[in-house]
């Protein structure tokens, strides 16, 4: 028996093909597959690839495929996403779930938990002992996303074009972040924010910018990253009230490439998700959140994966 277990993210997506004892046989890379910006032939045509990638050039027909991505919780979302998997998965069982489940199953198995991302975008997640989960965050860069990578690099643009504007105070942002364009002005930015083909994963890059200027003292920086921990702490702690965690030992699993790339971030909610749970744990996720995918694959194939109910 084989599986494929996917991660569908805004930046990357990554398929995992692995054996009936969740080894891992190979797998296939591909650029990130979100349904609100790149459309359903995009995320079609990059999940196929992948899925061709992992299965290489073998005749196996995997017995289940977990697909994570992003907005199935909204049912025209669930209904296209379920969709493209029925037609490119055919001849096997298909669960789709929210990319935030499989980040959480691959950091604490099938125990109680709840996941802070902070990637492109962000979201926490929890499922409590009684098996329900409930949700804060995900809501998009347009409305939300609040303390994600592109919301970070959003606000160090806004922190950069009001110094220039002489509405805001002056900070080493608007160097460090002309240069990282490598544009000699602030006028430069247009092009590279709103012209070219991928600007979401351009402004989501700008977080060790921020991170290095904070660490100089730079009180603009330290003010956009106190904002982004103090965000994702409330939405960890909107789902810990809502699944009445609180009082409980758990862990709080933080995943996504911000916190790799701004580790003051892990440092702050460390110290701040104490207060909001005194019992639980903190600790970065070490597994791609794609294995959570593989595990809840084969739970399928052997009788069906146990995915909590939102509350």
């Amino acid at each position: 028996m084989h599986v494929l277990g996917i991660d569908a993210g805004g930046t990357k997506t990554l398929c995992l093909l692995a054996d009936e004892r969740g080894l891992i046989l190979s797998q296939g890379r591909g650029p990130g597959a979100n349904l609100q910006t790149s459309g359903e032939l995009e995320v079609e045509k990059v999940l196929h690839h992948v899925m061709e990638l992992a299965l290489g050039d073998s005749e196996t027909r995997p017995t289940s495929i977990c697909l994570g991505i992003a907005g199935v919780d909204r049912e025209d979302d669930a209904q296209t996403v379920g969709a493209i998997m029925r037609r490119i998965g055919r001849g096997s069982h298909v669960l789709v779930v929210n990319d935030a489940l499989i980040a959480l199953v691959a950091g604490a198995g099938s125990t109680p938990g709840i996941v802070i991302i902070s990637g492109t975008g962000s979201i926490s997640y929890g499922r409590n002992r009684r098996g329900y989960a409930a949700r804060a965050g995900g809501w998009g860069h347009m409305v939300g996303d609040e303390g994600s990578g592109y919301w970070i690099g959003r606000q160090a643009l806004a922190a950069v074009v009001r110094e220039v504007d002489g509405r805001g105070p002056q900070t080493c942002l608007t160097g460090d972040v002309l240069a990282h364009f490598h544009v000699s002005n602030a006028a430069g930015l247009v092009r590279t924010v709103h012209i070219r083909d991928v600007p979401r994963p351009n402004v989501a890059t700008l977080g060790p910018i921020v991170q290095r200027a904070r660490d100089r003292g730079d009180a603009v920086a330290a003010q956009i990253l106190e904002r982004a921990a103090e965000e994702l702490v409330l939405a960890a702690q909107s789902v810990a009230s809502r699944l009445e965690m609180r009082g409980d030992a758990f862990p709080f699993i933080l995943a996504g490439g911000v916190f790799r790339v701004v580790p003051w971030l892990v440092e702050e909610l460390e110290r701040r998700l104490v207060e909001v749970a005194p019992r639980c744990q903190v600790r970065l996720l070490a597994e791609e959140p794609a294995v959570g995918a593989v595990s809840l694959a084969l739970a399928e194939a052997q009788g069906g994966a146990d995915v909590p109910r939102y509350k």
